[in-house]
């Protein structure tokens, strides 16, 4: 029974052209992520999928598995994330592997540590379906996030009663998922995220970048330097 790391690169993204195989720091974006599966000690093998011959090369040379490409219709911007994830675990299965786990990695969200991918891990039980990862949202439905009602005036997404009205402090929390990591039983993987019973592991704001915008992108540069400064410092 083994525990697979997925990670899917399409080659057309828009809002940062090219962005699994940005340079960061001297490094591919998609290398992070590959090292960081390959240095939890609970994932057995990592695998990318991608319809995009140079971000293949540059996976395997960092060390993932690419047994075979994605096909063109589920590499389009309207394609849905879990069937690319099917498409690859089916495959992976049918070259003679025993998927027991399956753990999802957005390489566009490399500030993630070795330790959130364990914990996410270690949530996964016979209860459950699947584990997401978010951070306390900085805008609560509760109490500061609006939509338009019917008849055209805006209102609380989630009112609350008027006669007790929530104060910041005391409205539910909430959180944003940061798409950073999912995991899934074999057998749980087709309820999606939604269908299933979810836990949610959750991250400082810091590790939650997800890279979809150039400002993102000098977010993300900047965090690293910092923690690559940080360890030149404790030497």
């Amino acid at each position: 029974m083994t525990t697979i790391a997925t990670l899917c690169a399409r080659g057309g993204s828009k809002g940062v052209p090219r962005k699994n195989i940005l340079p960061i720091l001297g490094k591919p974006l998609i290398a992070y992520t590959i090292e960081q599966a390959q240095a939890c000690t609970l994932i057995d093998r990592v695998y990318v999928s991608t319809e995009d011959a140079e971000i293949a090369e540059v996976a395997r040379q960092a060390g993932a598995e690419v047994p075979f490409m994605r096909p063109a219709e589920l590499a389009t911007d309207t394609a849905a994330k879990i069937p690319v994830i099917e498409h690859l675990v089916n495959g992976v299965i049918q070259t003679g592997v025993d998927v027991r786990t399956v753990v999802d990695l957005d390489p566009t969200s490399p500030l993630r540590e070795v330790a959130d991918i364990e914990a996410c891990i270690h949530l996964l039980d016979d209860d459950t379906d699947v584990v997401i990862t978010g951070y306390e949202a900085e805008k609560n439905p509760y109490f500061n996030m609006v939509e338009q009602q019917p008849d055209g005036y805006y209102g609380l997404v989630k009112p609350s009663d008027a006669d007790a009205p929530y104060r910041r402090q005391a409205a539910p929390k909430v959180y944003a998922m940061n798409a950073s990591i999912y995991v899934w039983h074999r057998h749980t993987l087709s309820k999606g995220l939604w269908e299933g019973r979810a836990r949610l592991h959750v991250m400082p704001r810091e590790r939650s970048i997800d890279i979809d915008h150039p400002v993102d992108l000098k977010l993300v540069e900047f965090f690293m330097q910092e923690k690559r400064d940080a360890g030149k410092n404790k030497i």
